[in-house]
């Protein structure tokens, strides 16, 4: 495959930064810094005199006074040094309200300088201002001026509002710092923000995301397409009495790109798009689920037409009066906002609501009913087609080497989804770069998806040769039996090389197309294939371990589902099990529920389970039997080479065996071209130890 680049984005395609929301905090800091430093300055430039020193000099400075004593002598408290300050000749007084202000004539000395030195010198007079603090009440100094005839005039009557300026400045500023804390404080999670929604707003120009960028779901891409053309084009529906669903559900296993799906809706009709989880409405406190629901919508009617996505609604949606675990009052009332919000007397027009779950089962059916969740999109796993297509999106980012075959990528990842194929991508890119390639090679991508299958390969994990030995002829028998049985996957790798947790070897099988429907012969040979492991430890070492404890639960697990599920047993085709196991979730997601069967029905299953079990671990004796030499030849083939590939196991059973494909005494039953391959990604058997 010729190597494929994806074109960097220009600067100009870039998001603009976001403006810097601290200039706030500078404005707020520079008017403080200005208030504190006129406070601080305000008084410095005038020099301080004290009420009586004052009377003195006033009465000094009358003219009739003696000429030599009409100055007053003041220490200088504003500075280190001791001085003196010689003041006379007060001139343009005013009496002011609440000081007298003024001008002197001030003359400093040196106490502190050695006599006759030139510190120690008076300096020249210097006319500087003067304030003294005066009484409000105060009415006998004015006297004293006019009985010394000093000179003076009465200062004009301030204002008001400049009189009480600093500190209205100061409120404001208190204000202003307290409405940008509570605007702070009411993010997600605060304290302040109880009621208010933590939906995340998406610009248009935000959203990146288009159907070109969603692969391998066609069919969800063409379900929604017709949402994205209500949004640009509302009239064309609207005249014809049309209604655009309300709300559009989209279902389906984790990983498949039901948010992305959302995204490329919103991004393609160029609207509003508002992001939540389900969880972000239930809190502790009853009420403030319901208030974030009303708050999140009455945001979404200001900015319609939009769309809001509630990612992971059966957090919020669960059926009410269920009795399950974790249903309390906040839930089930956030859920009636939900439902009144929709569908109710005051509903909203030019807004869609769409949601993502992978557990339909658990929500409430008025939640699901037309009106409100009108249209239920199935986003399944992709078939080898949409695999391919999505393989090939993933790819474009990467630099790959001429050996990549997407096609046969495609084929061995059966079941996985695209969040797994984006991992396997990445996976391969980095193996590529720690091994110092130019380019990302078959072999990579095969080792990624080998690594998200079976786990981390464990290379330095010493084992004793016996316990080797064991695993060998274990992994023997595995690829044994699925390379003779019929309505098996081809065998793609076997392996004694510990993997993941717990796997001392690993057989991997692999379909060569996509089935979703299972045979009971298929059913049988996959069972046998399971016990082939712990048939060839009998077998050679007439013992067996407990590497096969997965092994055995498994195939346990398929013959109690044939007998329970699918009516493939001799107690006739009746289903005993009533489940309610979640059909995109592989594990959990299944309530118990009271046998609907009695205990003798019990005993009969267990009975026909067993049966089956037995009846398979005969005919793998028969075939590990007939099969010795190439048992024995396949565990060399790993002592020797501890992996071995689907070619060289055909060599050596070829060679080994002179009819390897045809079962003793099935010679009758044909080997299928079509291997079985259902919803899992594949068919993997393996000891594992305690």
């Amino acid at each position: 495959m010729e190597d494929s680049h994806k074109k960097t984005k220009s600067n100009s395609d870039k998001k603009p930064t976001p403006p810097n929301n601290n200039i706030v905090w500078y404005a707020l800091g520079f008017l403080a810094v200005l208030l504190l430093l006129g406070t601080v300055w305000r008084g410095q430039d005038r020099l301080e005199i004290q009420w009586s020193d004052l009377e003195t000099l006033i009465a000094k400075s009358d003219p009739r006074h003696e000429p030599n004593d009409n100055f007053i002598e003041i220490e200088d408290r504003s500075s280190n040094v001791k001085r003196i300050l010689v003041i006379n000749n007060p001139q343009e007084i005013q009496l002011g309200t609440t000081e007298v202000t003024g001008y002197v004539m001030r003359t400093i000395k040196n106490t502190a300088a050695e006599p006759g030195s030139e510190e120690a010198e008076a300096s020249a007079p210097e006319r500087v201002p003067f304030r003294t603090d005066r009484l409000p009440n105060e009415r006998e100094f004015s006297k004293l001026l006019t009985k010394h005839k000093v000179p003076y005039s009465v200062a004009n009557q301030p204002s008001t509002f400049l009189h009480y300026l600093v500190q209205m400045m100061f409120f404001g500023m208190l204000l202003l710092l307290a409405v940008v804390l509570l605007r702070r404080m009411g993010g997600a999670g605060s304290p302040m923000a109880f009621g208010r929604s933590r939906a995340k707003l998406y610009a248009q120009e935000e959203i990146e995301q288009t159907f070109d960028d969603v692969a391998g779901v066609e069919e969800a891409v063409d379900e929604l397409r017709e949402v994205v053309d209500f949004l640009k084009t509302p009239d064309r529906y609207q005249r014809l009495g049309g209604r655009i669903p309300k709300g559009v559900l989209l279902i389906g296993p984790p990983g498949t790109g039901k948010t992305l799906l959302a995204k490329a809706v919103a991004g393609e009709a160029g609207v509003p798009f508002f992001s939540l989880s389900g969880s972000d409405f239930v809190e502790m406190f009853v009420g403030v689920g319901a208030a974030r629901v009303r708050d999140m919508f009455q945001q979404a009617e200001q900015q319609a037409p939009c769309i809001i996505f509630i990612d992971e609604l059966d957090a919020l949606g669960k059926t009410r009066g269920s009795g399950q675990i974790g249903g309390h009052d906040e839930r089930e009332q956030t859920l009636n906002a939900l439902l009144v919000e929709m569908d109710g007397f005051g509903s909203n027009s030019g807004v869609i609501v769409m949601a993502a779950t992978n557990r339909p089962e658990t929500l409430d059916p008025a939640l699901l009913r037309p009106g409100r969740f009108d249209r239920h999109v199935l986003v399944d796993r992709p078939d080898v087609a949409g695999r391919e297509e999505i393989l090939e999106v993933h790819l474009q980012n990467i630099r790959v080497g001429e050996d990549v075959d997407v096609k046969r990528v495609a084929g061995i990842t059966s079941g996985f989804v695209g969040a797994d194929l984006a991992n396997i991508v990445n996976e391969a890119a980095l193996l590529a770069a720690r091994n110092d390639k130019q380019a990302v090679g078959m072999e990579e991508l095969n080792e990624a998806v080998e690594r998200t299958s079976a786990g981390l390969e464990k290379k330095k994990r010493i084992m004793q040769d016996d316990e080797k030995l064991r695993v060998a002829f274990h992994e023997s028998g595995h690829a044994l039996v699925a390379y003779s049985l019929p309505n098996t996957d081809p065998v793609h790798k076997v392996s004694i090389i510990p993997r993941g947790m717990a796997a001392l070897g690993y057989t991997m099988q692999r379909p060569e197309q996509d089935r979703f429907l299972m045979t009971q012969g298929e059913l049988e040979s996959r069972i046998q294939v399971l016990l082939a492991g712990t048939v060839a430890e009998e077998i050679v070492f007439e013992d067996i371990s407990s590497g096969a404890q997965n092994d055995l639960e498994r195939a346990t697990e398929i013959a109690r589902s044939m007998v329970m599920d699918f009516g493939m047993s001799r107690l006739g085709r009746v289903n005993y099990r009533e489940s309610n196991r979640n059909p995109f979730l592989t594990t959990g997601g299944e309530l118990a529920h009271a046998s609907s069967h009695s205990e003798e029905t019990s005993r009969e299953i267990d009975e026909e389970v067993k049966r089956i079990i037995d009846e398979g671990l005969d005919r793998v004796r028969h075939i590990l039997a007939e099969r010795r030499a190439a048992l024995d030849a396949t565990s060399q083939a790993l002592m020797e080479q501890e992996v071995i590939d689907s070619e060289e196991l055909s060599r050596i059973v070829e060679e080994s065996s002179p009819n390897p494909k045809i079962v003793p005494g099935t010679a009758a039953e044909p080997k299928r071209s079509v291997p079985q391959a259902d919803e899992n990604a594949d068919q993997s058997t393996g000891s594992t130890g305690n």
